[in-house]
């Protein structure tokens, strides 16, 4: 059997968003109808006008909190409601879930939920310790998530794996590796320049301490993402903001190196496009990262700073090894298409489809409960 539409949930304000328009893209080109439901913001005008470019996809625009956001879970149950009516409305076939509270709804269409992140995983991997008492809620309503989840899709080994430590019993799980349409990603001849691409505030991308190895570093560092750095900027470092997708694929074919040593990436889709690009690669030395990028990258550990700049001054000095390394780069990262992804998730679909409510697993179906004492329940 094969979906006619497709519900899918995805967050405007991270990656999660590039991730869903790809993957939608893709889907439509196959006869697939998508009906994207957003929330964390309302879209803006340029996400607004990368959605018309694709047949067969309808928005649906909010902007209720998400579970991870600062006291969500009024706005969670709201967006809850207006999810199931969405199913009625557009008659979906599947439910595909970019965040975890709402695979516990009570759902006529079987449910994939799709990990990018979570909370408790950060917090250790980023601050080294466990995620404080406050985060306890969450917690709850995430496991109970994906365990009422008919299926579960994690974008690497790792962060299955993490799924795993932190929420305990999983329903039937698999990894999906994520995909970019690779012609939108060509490397140019290159210049003397690091690029590097990720929220500036987020602790996890470990922008900062690019920034305070280029103080001592020759070439210019572009920066793009949300925030500033502390302190006196480098004459030789440039923020350019949150840019677009395109301009961001226009830096990363003229840079000879891409610089993420990040303490955090379930993933990371930005480390993928700077490989297409033909750029060097500079990484943390995290176990995600490891798994896809191992012998096509330089590893090094996000808290050594003294490293990391070692690294990026060896390949500066070095164009040969620096050439061969962006070359191997983008031969890895043809293994992570969007067509690919898209087959693989139609697969999945597929398995799912004969599934109705009276198949489900016994947890699964005990777990879709009323919103109300999901979510509104201030005692939990």
């Amino acid at each position: 059997m094969f979906p006619k539409t497709i519900l899918m949930t995805t967050d405007t304000v991270g990656g999660v968003w590039n991730y869903s328009l790809q993957l939608s893209q893709q889907l439509s080109a196959r006869g697939v109808r998508i009906a994207l439901a957003t929330m964390g913001e309302i879209p803006s005008r340029g996400q607004n006008e990368a959605v018309k470019k694709i047949s067969n996809l309808v928005l649906f625009s909010s902007s209720y909190r998400l579970e991870w956001m600062e006291d969500p879970w009024d706005d969670v149950a709201a967006a809850g409601a207006w999810l199931l009516k969405l199913e009625r409305k557009v008659q979906a076939d599947i439910i595909h879930l970019n965040g975890y509270a709402h695979g516990a709804l009570a759902w006529k269409a079987p449910v994939c939920t799709v990990a990018h992140s979570c909370v408790l995983s950060w917090w250790e991997a980023v601050l080294h310790q466990p995620a404080p008492a406050s985060w306890s809620r969450y917690r709850a309503v995430v496991s109970e998530g994906i365990r009422c989840s008919d299926r579960l899709v994690a974008p690497s080994n790792a962060m299955l794996n993490a799924l795993q430590k932190f929420y305990g019993c999983l329903p039937p799980a698999s990894v999906i590796y994520n995909g970019v349409a690779s012609e939108r990603f060509r490397p140019a001849e290159k210049w003397p320049m690091v690029f590097s691409a990720g929220r500036i505030w987020d602790k996890a991308k470990n922008i900062e301490a690019i920034a305070q190895c280029a103080a001592v570093l020759p070439w210019r560092f572009v920066i793009a993402g949300e925030g500033s750095l502390p302190g006196q900027m480098p004459n030789n470092v440039v923020l350019i903001g949150k840019v677009s997708s395109e301009v961001i694929a226009h830096y990363m074919s003229f840079a000879s190196i891409y610089c993420l040593p990040a303490r955090y990436e379930p993933f990371g889709l930005s480390v993928l496009e700077a490989a297409l690009s033909g750029c060097a690669l500079v990484l943390g030395d995290i176990e995600s990262l490891r798994e896809l990028w191992e012998g096509a990258a330089v590893f090094v550990s996000p808290d050594d700073k003294t490293a990391l700049e070692r690294e990026l001054k060896r390949l500066m000095e070095n164009e040969g090894h620096r050439k061969a390394l962006g070359k191997l780069a983008r031969r890895r990262a043809r293994r992570f298409t969007a067509e690919r992804i898209a087959s693989a998730y139609l697969r999945l679909y597929r398995q799912m489809l004969p599934w109705t409510r009276s198949s489900l697993s016994l947890s699964a179906f005990k777990g879709r409960q009323n919103l109300q004492t999901r979510f509104r329940d201030s005692s939990r």
